[in-house]
This record gives C-alpha cells, sequence and structure tokens, in this order.
C-alpha cells in the first residue's frame, strides 16, 4: 500500500495533468516543448546551498556537476536525465541530484544532452558516447557508476551496449530508474496500464520514440537497447512501478537479466525513485547501497 504522500502525489498528477500534458504528443507538443526550452534547466539557488555545483561545457552543451560540500565523494555518478529524449532536465532531476549528492555523498555529472526532434538518435547517442569517453579517460582509475531514469536509462543502456563494444572501460555499476528500454509501446498491458500513469501516455512515448529514432529503426539497440546484447555489462540495479506504462520495459529486462537487482514499487508511478516521498527515501537509499557495495 503506497504511503499517504505517494497516494497523493499520484492523485494530484492524474487530476492536474501536469505531465501528461507534455507527454500527451499530438500538434500542440512543439508549443509545449518551446515553452520548456525556453525556461533554462539548471540548479535552482536552493539546490547550491545544498551542494556544491560545478557548470561546464562539452561539445557547446551545458554539463552540471553536483558534489556534497566539504566532504569526499562517496561515488561519482554519470546521468543521464529522462524527458522522453525532447524535454531538457526538470526540477525534480536537480531536487533528486542535490539530495544525492548531500545526503548519500554522490558526485552526479549531469550533461544536458542534445534533445529530438531537432536532432535524432545517431546524434543524441553520439553525443553520449563521446562525452561517456571523455569522462571515463578523466576518471582514470577511480571507479564511476553510470545511471538514467525514463528515457535517460534507455540512453544509460545503449551507451554502455556501445562503450563495451568499442572497447572502453565499463561503469563499476549501472542504475536504470523505470528505463525506457523500448520505443515501440506494443504491449496490452501498457494499455491497461494507462489509465491508472499520472505522467505518461501511450500516444506520447510512441511520438516521441519516432522523434528521437530520426533515420534509425525503432528497433537499432541506440534507439531501443532492449533489443541489443546485454552480455558482458556491469552489476545493474534497476526500478520499476506497476503504475508505469514502462514497467513491460523492465519486467523485459528482468526476464533477459535475471541477476539484476530488480525493484517494483507496486501502485508507484513513473519515476518515483526521484521524487521525495517515503518509498522514494527508500529507493535512494538501496541505489547508496548499491553503489558502494
Amino acid at each position: 500500500m503506497p504511503s499517504l504522500l505517494a497516494s497523493g502525489v499520484a492523485f494530484m498528477l492524474r487530476t492536474t495533468g501536469t505531465y501528461k500534458k507534455m507527454f500527451s504528443g499530438g500538434p500542440e507538443f512543439p508549443a509545449r516543448q518551446a515553452k520548456q526550452l525556453a525556461v533554462p534547466s539548471e540548479p535552482a539557488p536552493k539546490h547550491r546551498k545544498l551542494a556544491h555545483v560545478e557548470e561546464s561545457r562539452f561539445q557547446d552543451r551545458p554539463v552540471f556537476t553536483i558534489s556534497p560540500r566539504g566532504r569526499t565523494p562517496s561515488a561519482h555518478v554519470l546521468f543521464w536525465h529522462g524527458g522522453g529524449y525532447v524535454f531538457p532536465a526538470s526540477p525534480l532531476h536537480w531536487d533528486y541530484y542535490a539530495h544525492m549528492a548531500a545526503v548519500h555523498g554522490w558526485s552526479v555529472t549531469a550533461p544536458l544532452y542534445p534533445l529530438a526532434p531537432m536532432n535524432g538518435a545517431d546524434t543524441i547517442c553520439g553525443f553520449a558516447l563521446d562525452f561517456y569517453r571523455d569522462y571515463a579517460a578523466r576518471m582514470g582509475d577511480t571507479p564511476f557508476v553510470m545511471a538514467g531514469d525514463s528515457a535517460g536509462g534507455g540512453l544509460t543502456a545503449s551507451t554502455m551496449q556501445t562503450a563495451r563494444d568499442s572497447g572502453l572501460k565499463l561503469p563499476s555499476r549501472s542504475i536504470l530508474i523505470c528505463p525506457w528500454l523500448d520505443v515501440v509501446p506494443g504491449h496490452e498491458e501498457q494499455q491497461r496500464i494507462e489509465p491508472r500513469d499520472a505522467i505518461l501516455t501511450l500516444r506520447g512515448i510512441r511520438e516521441a520514440g519516432e522523434m528521437f529514432a530520426g533515420t534509425l529503426g525503432l528497433n537499432d539497440p541506440r534507439v531501443s537497447p532492449l533489443h541489443g546484447s546485454w552480455q558482458g555489462l556491469p552489476p545493474i540495479q534497476c526500478f520499476a512501478g506497476t503504475a508505469d506504462v514502462l514497467l513491460t520495459d523492465s519486467r523485459a529486462l528482468k526476464a533477459k537479466l535475471p541477476s539484476i537487482d530488480y525493484h517494483e514499487g507496486k501502485d508507484m508511478i513513473h519515476d518515483w525513485p526521484i521524487f521525495f516521498f517515503r518509498e522514494s527515501r527508500e529507493a535512494q537509499a538501496k541505489m547508496a547501497a548499491f553503489v558502494s557495495g
């Protein structure tokens, strides 16, 4: 049974449609995307009070590193944000990064990668691999983790697969939070879940997936990494929620790799592990334990 706060947040999001409007696709999408892009995606003053924030650039894209103040980081985490490949990092992402830095000691590096439909998967995944190569080289012998939520979980998976195939050093561990691993929403179960999903719609993710794929096929492993090879990758922790249309992706991954550290939250909404309610904080503690284990 979800906590009162988790239930309340889910009810509020379903009622107001705050996120569902963003992820509903249709002719209104360009205006919705333009509205989100008009506001800079960056840590707010409250995040800078909680943690140390550094900004840099890579291939003329902003990169933020959020680290704990006054202590050595417990882990170095390269994190790819969600947003359907069409929206920038949200305030919820910056809240999560600052919390993980302040409470669990993570140093989170968060690149703001190119977005679709202005860029296709070839460009977006190319940027991710280029940044990963540079980040891994800077880490040297220091272990690091790669993680991501939703679309960022998909980008994490595809980048790991490509890095492995390119002979690059791999992260010590990886965390996938409600990952989007197959951009084609073709499961009947997703249709049954959709009315309870407080954030995503099937039409929205179908259209966003097509925008992201660009000239690549929808089943290309760079677009839908579920169809790629998962052999030879580092230990993976995965979170899913039963009130999330992307649940089927996480379950399919668990079926492929029974050894992953899998956590499925009953009646939990999409991306619940990066929120602020009790179940979220418990999930974040599990992430910290997984990384340090």
